[in-house]
This record gives C-alpha cells, sequence and structure tokens, in this order.
C-alpha cells in the first residue's frame, strides 16, 4: 500500500524534529526571551541547549529520541530494500562497506543527540559538549558514506534510475552545508568569549534546522520501493530491463480483455 510504507521514516522523522525545535524557540520567545543560569553573561540569545535543558527537557529528551529512532530505521530500511532487490543494489563491496558503515556512524549520532539532551548543559556541561560533538561528526561522517555510495550506485544505474545522483548532490550540499556551519560553530564556543556566544547560537539553530532537510532526502530515497498498481519497485524494475535486454525479448499484451466473447484469453492467436 502506497501510503504505509518505509518512506515514512523519515518524514515522522523529520517532522518531529522541526516541530520540536519551532516549539522550543516559540516558547522560548513568548516567555520574553529570558536569560537562563546556563547562558554566557552578555548572552541575549538562547543556545537549544539552555533552552532544553529548563522546563522544555522532557520535550528535547522524547523529541530527539523519536527523530534519531525514526532516523536509523530509515537507513536500515534502506539497506534492506537495496539488499532485497526494492531498491537498485550495491554494485560492489565499497559501496556495501560504506553503507554499512554509513550506518554505524548514524548510530553514533544518534547515541550523541539522546546523551546530550539528557546530559544537559545547565548540570554537565562538559559531559553536554562532547555529545555535541559525537552528534553532529557521526552523522556528517555517515552522511560522507552515504555520498561516496550514492554517487558509485547512482553512476552504476544512471540511465536508469537518476533519482540516485539528485539524492547525492542533495546530500553533499548537506555535508558542505554543515561541515561550514559546524566548524564556525566550533570557532563561537571554543574561545569561551562572551561576543561570540550569540552568532554560535544563531549558528546552532541553523545546524539544526538544516539536519531536517538531510532526513527529508530520504524519502526521495525510499519512495522508489513503494509497489503500487503502477509502479514497480526501483530494484526489481531494473531486473526486469535487464532480463529483457538479455533475452531479446518485447512483451506486448492488449491494454484490456473486455467484451472480447469467445476469443477471451487470446491475443492475435495465441493464448495470454
Amino acid at each position: 500500500m502506497w501510503i504505509i510504507s518505509f518512506w515514512m521514516f523519515p518524514l515522522v522523522s523529520a517532522c518531529m524534529w522541526v516541530s520540536m525545535l519551532i516549539a522550543m524557540l516559540v516558547i522560548w520567545i513568548q516567555d520574553g526571551r529570558p536569560h537562563y543560569a546556563s547562558m554566557s553573561q552578555g548572552q541575549t540569545i538562547a543556545y537549544i541547549s539552555d533552552v532544553g535543558a529548563q522546563g522544555l527537557k522532557p520535550l528535547f529528551v522524547a523529541g530527539s529520541v523519536v527523530t534519531v529512532v525514526f532516523l536509523d530505521l530509515a537507513f536500515l530500511s534502506e539497506r534492506w530494500l537495496r539488499h532485497s532487490n526494492q531498491l537498485a543494489s550495491n554494485k560492489g563491496r565499497l559501496d556495501k562497506a560504506c553503507a554499512i558503515g554509513s550506518i554505524f556512524f548514524a548510530v553514533a549520532g544518534a547515541a550523541g543527540l539522546i546523551l546530550l539532551s539528557i546530559f544537559d548543559t545547565l548540570r554537565h556541561p562538559n559531559l553536554h559538549d562532547g555529545f555535541i560533538a559525537l552528534f553532529i561528526a557521526g552523522y556528517v561522517i555517515s552522511a560522507v558514506l552515504v555520498c561516496i555510495e550514492y554517487l558509485r550506485i547512482g553512476i552504476f544505474y544512471r540511465r536508469e534510475h537518476r533519482v540516485l545522483l539528485v539524492s547525492f548532490f542533495i546530500k553533499l550540499v548537506f555535508v558542505i552545508v554543515e561541515l561550514a556551519l559546524a566548524i564556525g560553530f566550533g570557532v563561537c564556543i571554543g574561545g569561551g568569549k562572551s561576543s561570540k556566544q550569540n552568532p554560535g547560537a544563531v549558528l546552532e539553530w541553523t545546524i539544526a534546522f538544516a539536519f531536517t532537510g538531510y532526513v527529508l532526502s530520504f524519502v526521495v530515497d525510499l519512495l522508489p520501493s513503494v509497489r503500487t498498481r503502477n509502479h514497480v519497485p526501483q530494484g526489481e524494475k531494473y531486473l526486469m530491463n535487464e532480463g529483457t535486454r538479455s533475452e531479446g525479448v518485447s512483451i506486448e499484451e492488449p491494454l484490456t480483455h473486455d467484451s472480447m466473447g469467445p476469443n477471451t484469453g487470446f491475443y492475435r492467436g495465441q493464448r495470454v
């Protein structure tokens, strides 16, 4: 059934993540942009971590858990669908190794996000900063490995499944943008200067919202696996095309068998 399928995993993840971020930002603004205890002197823009360390901590923890659990389910689904030929399959050891590695680092990034939401910046500042690094590094490395995998299989299936190269470029843009933002974020929070805390907070919110686009890119990846009345899954379609080309056979069928009377079941003198 088209409505219920694997593509819903990244969609649920993205919706949960962006809803949590918007709720936290709106509530902080509605409360009059308070200066929390975890904020530096002179800092006027709260980090996500500052908001999440206060009364919204249950939302922060729950939202983070739901986001990464469903995102990692999307990673696992993509691997299984390629293995079962419902998506275009991997064609070499390198792409398979990249696929497995991307899952490993995605799980590491997921652990980082869950732990940073639990060990908040107010009560566990050092642990919190370490888990932020784990979260960002885990998903960026995972995205790099996914880019390598998609580039290789995208080149192999460039005629049949151009969506693979489209997905590759989407993820490549994410990697470049997130790396640039992460470097800027690290510079802002690394110096410890209060004058850089506001730019650092802006960069953190930007990194978080940009992460939503990366999550949604997996909807593009998983949609071709859907089987409907008028659509064959991506991998199966490729196998059918390969079989037809290798045998040199073209299949032709009548558009309908309705009202054929005594000739029902026959087409051009042959039983169909």
